[in-house]
Order: structure tokens, then C-alpha cells, then sequence
């Protein structure tokens, strides 16, 4: 503002901006003229100075508002933190629309991150969206718009997308293990929370008879578990059952353990399983090794013999543990500590043994519980712990020949994205599942061994039972809480008997192939059956050894039956994805319910039993169309002839062959061979009579195989 008034402007002055003119009044008492107060039209330059004014306080204020919120934010952070809740619930889609990729990243990390909250949100929208859950399941799999019905000559069906596999070439973004589509992120290394070290290369000759780069690979390879149980410083005790047939199966039945004698054998007795590596003579060693099992060969004998001499850390400090014993009689014990830390290792992230491995005791002293303690002489065997480092070692030398641990307690889950370890362990199911998975630019050994891996895979196997009935044990006062309900039945039907009442061990339902389990699975069969009366389809499917997903991912030279960890983990995505094409995809049309089971064959292949309810049922005029008994065309669908010439036709047995497995009691127990009709009758045991025409009548014939 501009005057010329004499009059000094005190801070009781009043002044009326309009537009570009400034109105001045003297303040009331000032003494001043109030006519030397006049309009004066403001100049460029004041108009200017007052904006910037103006600008500069508004700065001023906007950074004491800024001070004033953050002082306000440091002493009550709970009233920000509410607001910015309030308003992301009010403005969801605000980051989103603005930058979506970022959004679909970070949600596709924490999925990976945490899949159990995914999976557990899932669930929740599912349950609150019935028929959008619904919607989109059938959506996915009408696609084919696929019918049991309706069977297309030119459809690849084994190959389409719907039921093949492709090849294994996702990878874990944790631990690189190669995985199919379809299987869990989790399922390899429980999303990075176990962490082990890959095993070192094998050392030769044992290197070069698994690779086919010996001359003796066949003959090992054959005899692979005879090499094994020469070399063993344990002994397995099961019931062993191993059937007769075209595939190697290894069975145990009942609990399977370790035994371990003394160190040095009983007088006039000859070395046994680990005693034999102490008789000091290598001649004498093999001469041992061979007459306890006459199919191995001597010269190959020796050179696995020195092998384990050089690299094995329990032979190795044995042997130095036995050299330090004094020349007095005094009796002697050798202690294998449970629980090993070697200098400057994390615990849980160590393999290959350090030296010292076993202590040499002389006076008695207090061990662990779990502590493998060998007497200097001991006509008796003592049972190792199944969660003991080196329980697999010592059975399996060729498997582990430099002596790496094996599961204990005591190896540590770790954080997958800081590396810190976690107060929790791995379990022994986890720690396997991580043993047998393949991972790229990692060489895995253990899968090269053919019917030995078979039998580690069922041994350990066993351990991992072992840990689940030891936690039921262990926890009973939390599984026993409905366990009276049962108890309190079989007292009041009189049928049980009195000692096996009341025990202070009760598997829980949850236990698979539990007495509780199998009850409870049955009564929820049953409850369909009340509903909706007999199922409509009974419906068998049986793994394929020759799947494509299954041959194309074997090693070279090796066969389906060498490796039961791929026909197990191909065979539950081919369940999967059956199941999903007969109650998702209506192959049959749509479901009611289901049920189904999982059986092993004696031959080592898995099948299942699938019992569906329809919700419109098959008239006996469409049995044709859902079932065919029947020999195709080799002309017309050459495919589906060969399909059915290799896995479909039975025997022959009978009078042309009595010694086939089916026969009992002199006829075969699957009633074939079956009569030849013209047209499907039904049965009087219900059972259809399923349409097989013979040649006369428009049929074909294969001839099987000759018979004697």
C-alpha cells in the first residue's frame, strides 16, 4: 500500500482491498485526517511483492502443517495408521488401476512366499462364493467340451492338453528343483524353509559303475543290493516281502530297524557287517565280503573295499579309534555322538563328515539317549535311533560313502529370504522330499541306484511313520479328546477285547490306514449310499508305466520299476486331473458325489477305485455308448486297437494256461474267459453283461501269445 499521508500507519488500521484499488481508513483515535486517506491504484510491482508474499507464507504454513503431522503421527501413531486403513478400504483400487503390473507382482511373491494364507483365503472366497467357485471349475474344463459318451476317432486324447502333462521343466524359485505344472510350489523344499547342501560327486570306481562307464555296470546294477548288504556296517531287520513277477518290488511289513553288534567279534566267531573292515587284512576282507554273498565278484569287491577305506569318515575313525586302545584288556566303548557341529558350520547346512566322527571311551561316562554306544565285545545287538545322523549311512555305505548325515532333530528350517535359522526343525518328511527331487545343474546320485533306491525309499519311508506315531505318542492329552466316544461303543457291544481297552496310545483320524481313519471313511461312504442309494459308475484306473511323463523323464538305461518316486508323483497329477474331468468337466454328465481309493498292485503300480452318483442316471440302452468290451477295428482306429492289444486283454488262462496268477482253484478268478454275445444283457447279479460279438457277428480277434 501507498500513501502520502503524514500520519504514521499504526496496526489498527483498516484496509479494504477491491480489485485493484486500496481503500485506507486511520484507525479510530489516531489523530490523523481521514480525508489524506484516498483510493490509490495499486502499481504493478506491489501487486507482485504481495504475491510473493503471499506464496512464501504459504510455504511457511505448508511446512509447519508438515512439522505439526509429523509430531502429531510420533505421538499417536494408532489414529495414522486407522486413517490410512480406512481410506485404502474406501479407495481399493487406487494402486491397482495405477500400476497393475506392479500389483500382480508383488501379489504373485507373497503367494509364493505364504501358500498356506493363499490357500486359506481361497478356501474362504470359495466357501462365501459356492457358485462362482462353481462357475469357473466347469468353465475351465468344458473347454474340450469332452464327453464319456461320444468317442472321436481323430481326437489325440493322450496327448491333449486337458490330460497330458507336458515335460518337467517348471522350476522352484527357492531350490531349482524341476517340477510339473501342476504340482505344489511347496511341495520340494516347503517354499525355502529347508536348505541342505547337494552331495558331492561319487569317487571311482563307484562313480563309473552307476554312469555306464565300467565294464561291470550291468552285473552291479543287477545285483546292486547284494554289493550294499556286503558293505553294511548295520543290519536291517523287517519283514521282507518281494513278489514274483516281471517288475522288482521291495516290501516291508510291520516296523523295520537297525541293529548294530559290537565292534570286534566274540571269540571263535567269524566277523560280521562292520566288524569285517577291522580284520586288518585286505584279502581276508574280501574273502569274507564274498562268502557271506556269493554273487558279488572279487576283483570288484576289492576296489569298492579301498574306496570306502579312503573316503568313508566312520571306517576312517574306527579304525583310528581302534588304534588307540591300550594293549590292556580293559573294556572299551565307541561312542557316535547324535548331535555333530564341526567348526565354523551352520547346523542343518553340513554334509559331508569331518574327522572325529566317533569318540573312543574308556571309563564310563553319561551319553546321550540317542547315541550310538558299540561295545569292544557284545554278543548282543543293540537297535539304532531312527532319528539318529547316522542311521543312514551305516546301512547304506554305497548310497553315503563318505558317511553324510542323514536326518536328525536337529537340523534347523531357515528363513528362505534372510537365511536366519527358525526355532523350528525340519521334519524327516521334509527332509526326504528334498533328497529325491532333481534339480537342475545338481547331479542327485541317490536316483542312479535302481532296487537299492527302492529300498532306501521304503526304509526311510518308515523312519518318516516312525516320527508321526512318535508325535502321537508324545501328544496324546491334545488327540485323545474325542477318543472315549469310540471306547465308551465297543464296551457297550461287548465285542472287544478287555486288554486293548482303555490303552493310553489312540491313533487319531487324521493317522492314514489308522483303525479311526478307515472307520470314519467308510461311514462317509455310507452316508451316500443312504442318500442317493448304489453309485452308477464303477470306474478303475490304473498307472501307465510307458506315460510319456514317466519314460521321458527316467535316466538313461533305467526302467519305470527303478524309479517309484516319478511313477508315484505322475500318477497323483493323472488322479488330479481324472478326477477333475469327471465331476468338474461332466464327462458323464454332472455329479452328485464321489468317492475313490488308492490301491498299490503287488507288482508295484498304483490304480484307482472311482464310485460316482450321477445326477441323471445311465439308461441300459446307453450302456454301449459308455462301455465297450469289444476288439476294435485295427483298420479303422489303428490307435485304440494297439491301446487295447497292449493293456486290455486278460490271460490267457484256463485250460491253455494254469499257471497264470489269476487262477484259483482251477478256474480264473476274474470269470474268463467270458461268453460271446451279440447285444448287452443285465445280469442276474446286477452286473452287466457286456456286449462281445464274435466274428460272425461283425467282431475281431487278437491272438495274444502261444501257448504250450
Amino acid at each position: 500500500m501507498s500513501t502520502s499521508s503524514p500520519c504514521p500507519l499504526v496496526a489498527d488500521s483498516i484496509t479494504i482491498r477491491s480489485q485493484d484499488t486500496t481503500f485506507s481508513s486511520p484507525p479510530p483515535g489516531s489523530g490523523c485526517d481521514s480525508s489524506q486517506y484516498q483510493s490509490t491504484p495499486l502499481s504493478v510491482s506491489t501487486q507482485s511483492s504481495k504475491k510473493r508474499r503471499s506464496r512464501c507464507t504459504n510455504v511457511i504454513r505448508k511446512k509447519q502443517l508438515q512439522n505439526a503431522s509429523k509430531k502429531y503421527l510420533h505421538k499417536f501413531p494408532s489414529v495414522h495408521r486407522a486413517a490410512v486403513s480406512k481410506y485404502q478400504k474406501n479407495n481399493p483400487n487406487l494402486k491397482v488401476q495405477a500400476h497393475p503390473e506392479l500389483h500382480r507382482e508383488a501379489v504373485a511373491r507373497y503367494q509364493q512366499a505364504h501358500p498356506e494364507v493363499h490357500r486359506a483365503a481361497q478356501s474362504r472366497y470359495e466357501q462365501n462364493n459356492p457358485e462362482i467357485r462353481v462357475k469357473r471349475q466347469r468353465r475351465s474344463w468344458k473347454i474340450k467340451a469332452f464327453s464319456g459318451m461320444i468317442y472321436e476317432i481323430d481326437t489325440d486324447y493322450e496327448n491333449d492338453s486337458t490330460v497330458a502333462l507336458g515335460s518337467m521343466s517348471n522350476k522352484c524359485r527357492w531350490c531349482n528343483a524341476l517340477k510339473w505344472k501342476e504340482e505344489t510350489p511347496g511341495m520340494c523344499c516347503s517354499s525355502g524353509k529347508v536348505q541342505l547342501l547337494p552331495y558331492e560327486q561319487l569317487p571311482e570306481p563307484l562313480y563309473s559303475l552307476i554312469m555306464d562307464l565300467h565294464p561291470d555296470h550291468e552285473h552291479f546294477m543287477n545285483g546292486i543290493r547284494k554289493y550294499n548288504n556286503a558293505f553294511q556296517m548295520t543290519s536291517f531287520g523287517a519283514k521282507e516281502i518281494i513278489r514274483d513277477g516281471f517288475m522288482y518290488t521291495f516290501k516291508v511289513q510291520g516296523q523295520v530297524y537297525h541293529l548294530v553288534g559290537s565292534l570286534l567279534p566274540a571269540p571263535q566267531k567269524e566277523p560280521q557287517f562292520l566288524q569285517i573292515y577291522f580284520v586288518g587284512e585286505d584279502d581276508r576282507e574280501v574273502q569274507l565280503r564274498c562268502g557271506n554273498h556269493p554273487y558279488v565278484k572279487p576283483g570288484l569287491v576289492r576296489e569298492l573295499q579301498g574306496m570306502l577305506h579312503n573316503n568313508n569318515a566312520y571306517v576312517r575313525d574306527f579304525k583310528t579309534a581302534l588304534a588307540k586302545v591300550p594293549a590292556t584288556s580293559e573294556p572299551f566303548k565307541v561312542v557316535i555322538n547324535a548331535v555333530r557341529r564341526p567348526p565354523n558350520s551352520h547346523g542343518g547346512r553340513f554334509n559331508a563328515p569331518t574327522s572325529n566322527e566317533v569318540a573312543l571311551v574308556i571309563l564310563d561316562e553319561q551319553f546321550e539317549k540317542r547315541d550310538i554306544i558299540l561295545e569292544s565285545h557284545d554278543k548282543s545287538l543293540h537297535r539304532i535311533s531312527e532319528i539318529h545322523r547316522s542311521y543312514d549311512a551305516l546301512q547304506y555305505p554305497l548310497l553315503f560313502c563318505r558317511g553324510e548325515d542323514g536326518y536328525s532333530i536337529s537340523v534347523p528350517q531357515r528363513d528362505p529370504l534372510t537365511n536366519q535359522i527358525f526355532r523350528k526343525t525340519v521334519s524327516a518328511a521334509s527332509f526326504y522330499a528334498y533328497r529325491i527331487m532333481i534339480r537342475q545343474g545338481e547331479h542327485n546320485h541317490l536316483m542312479y541306484f535302481r532296487s537299492l533306491f527302492s529300498q532306501f525309499l521304503a526304509d526311510m519311508y518308515a523312519k518318516i511313520e516312525t516320527e508321526r506315531l512318535n508325535y502321537i505318542r508324545n501328544n496324546q492329552a491334545q488327540l485323545r479328546t474325542d477318543s472315549y466316544i469310540h471306547l465308551r461303543d465297543a464296551i457297550g457291544r461287548q465285542d472287544a477285547d478287555g486288554d486293548q481297552l482303555g490303552q493310553r496310545v489312540v491313533l487319531p483320524s487324521s493317522f492314514v490306514g489308522g483303525g479311526r481313519y478307515m472307520y470314519e471313511r467308510t461311514q462317509d461312504a455310507m452316508v451316500y449310499v443312504r442318500q442317493y442309494g448304489r453309485p452308477d459308475l464303477f470306474i478303475t484306473f490304473t498307472c501307465n508305466p510307458r506315460w510319456k511323463a514317466i519314460t521321458d523323464t527316467l535316466f538313461p538305461g533305467q526302467k519305470s520299476h527303478d524309479r517309484h518316486d516319478i511313477i508315484a508323483r505322475v500318477f497323483h497329477l493323472k488322479v488330479k486331473k481324472m478326477m477333475a474331468l469327471l465331476t468338474k468337466g461332466d464327462l458323464f454328465g454332472p455329479v452328485r458325489c464321489f468317492i475313490y481309493s488308492i490301491e498299490w498292485q503287488k507288482r508295484g503300480l498304483p490304480h484307482i477305485h472311482i464310485l460316482l452318483w450321477l445326477e441323471q442316471r445311465i439308461m441300459p440302452d446307453k450302456i454301449d455308448d459308455v462301455i465297450r468290451a469289444e476288439i476294435p477295428d485295427s483298420e479303422e482306429d489303428p490307435l485304440l486297437y494297439n491301446v487295447v492289444k497292449s493293456n486290455m486283454l486278460h490271460g490267457p488262462c484256463g485250460s491253455l494256461n494254469h499257471k497264470s496268477p489269476c487262477m484259483k482253484d482251477g478256474s480264473c478268478s476274474k470269470k474268463y474267459p467270458r461268453p460271446l454275445l451279440k447285444d448287452t444283457q443285465t445280469g442276474d447279479d446286477g452286473y452287466p453283461q457286456y456286449r462281445r460279438r464274435s466274428p460272425a457277428d461283425g467282431g475281431y480277434t487278437i491272438k495274444k501269445m502261444e501257448t504250450s
